[in-house]
């Protein structure tokens, strides 16, 4: 991960908001700065001792406060999705490091402004330090350290906003951290109202998913779901369509008309496996995408694109 534990900050020069960068040690940033030891937030509260007395004391059948569920994410690379990061505000960036190679690149200039518009650290490190802390193969010379992507609830995707029907898009099995990514790209182009995606046999947000998302992630949302099949039947419990994508069916999805039109969800299964038994049943429609050459099928994120811009057509 980048920038844990601190000293990977400090060996970069850093930039934080339009400060001078000088030829040694860079000035530390005292928000982000550990305290002593013993002080601040590790300080005994000694009002707290009393709690046993004034009653102010959970009980153990009342709830714990439960965390935030994410879907990962917190190390983005690549340009694009570095830059819909801060443009989104979504979430809280820690700090960007960007190769020292490109230090003054007019490329990165509006990286560089968004960066400092937002108060985010920058640190410009060697190249190999960089390329050493990315988890994709290409990082374009900059990623960012940042919050996760939190998760949304399924209730929210499925729920009529201002008598709009949902459109969703859910995929079944797809393991492929570039075919998620560029699936969540062609959604957020095509205006798909959220992507729902199990949460074991699965990938979630990776730094692979973030970058060929090219910034998708920061706006489309996911809600992730202990079983698919189930999911689809609580969309199905709210008037909304279940179409499944499958060579060997019989039905073109060029023939959706109007049906595209209402409630929606395009489920995609992983390439090879297709879709599973159960969320094959739970489908009220299965339909093929036409193939007039000699190939047999389309990469899984051409036909989620290909999918989703259809039903677009028609709504």
């Amino acid at each position: 991960m980048l920038g844990n534990g601190g000293g990977d900050t400090m060996n970069g020069r850093r930039n934080s908001g339009g400060g001078s960068r000088g030829s040694g040690q860079p000035r530390k940033n005292s928000r982000s700065g550990s305290r002593p030891a013993g002080r601040g937030g590790s300080r005994p509260n000694p009002r707290s001792r009393g709690a046993g007395r004034t009653g102010a004391i959970r009980r153990d059948d009342e709830p714990r406060a439960s965390r935030p569920k994410t879907l990962g994410g917190s190390q983005i690379e690549g340009r694009q999705a570095v830059r819909q990061l801060l443009l989104a505000q979504r979430r809280k960036v820690q700090e960007i490091w960007i190769s020292s190679e490109l230090e003054g690149d007019e490329a990165l200039d509006d990286i560089v402004g968004l960066a400092r518009a937002n108060r985010v650290p920058v640190a410009y490190v060697a190249r190999r330090r960089l390329e050493t802390a990315a988890r994709s193969e290409a990082p374009q010379g900059v990623l960012a350290r940042a919050a996760e992507v939190p998760e949304v609830d399924l209730a929210r995707l499925i729920k009529r906003r201002e008598g709009v029907a949902p459109f969703l898009v859910a995929v079944d099995g797809v393991t492929d951290p570039g075919n998620l990514g560029a699936i969540m790209r062609s959604c957020e182009g095509a205006g798909v109202d959220g992507i729902v995606v199990p949460r074991h046999r699965a990938v979630h947000i990776t730094p692979t998913v973030a970058k060929a998302a090219a910034g998708a992630i920061e706006h489309v949302p996911v809600a992730v779901v202990p079983g698919l099949p189930a999911a689809l039947a609580r969309m199905k419990d709210q008037g909304i369509w279940i179409v499944g994508l499958d060579d060997a069916a019989d039905r073109s999805l060029f023939e959706l008309g109007d049906l595209a039109a209402e409630g929606i969800c395009v489920v995609l299964g992983a390439e090879g496996a297709g879709l599973s038994r159960l969320v094959r049943e739970r489908c009220d429609l299965v339909c093929a995408i036409p193939m007039l050459g000699r190939v047999e099928s389309l990469n899984v994120s051409a036909a989620a694109a290909l999918a989703a811009y259809e039903v677009r057509r028609h709504r």
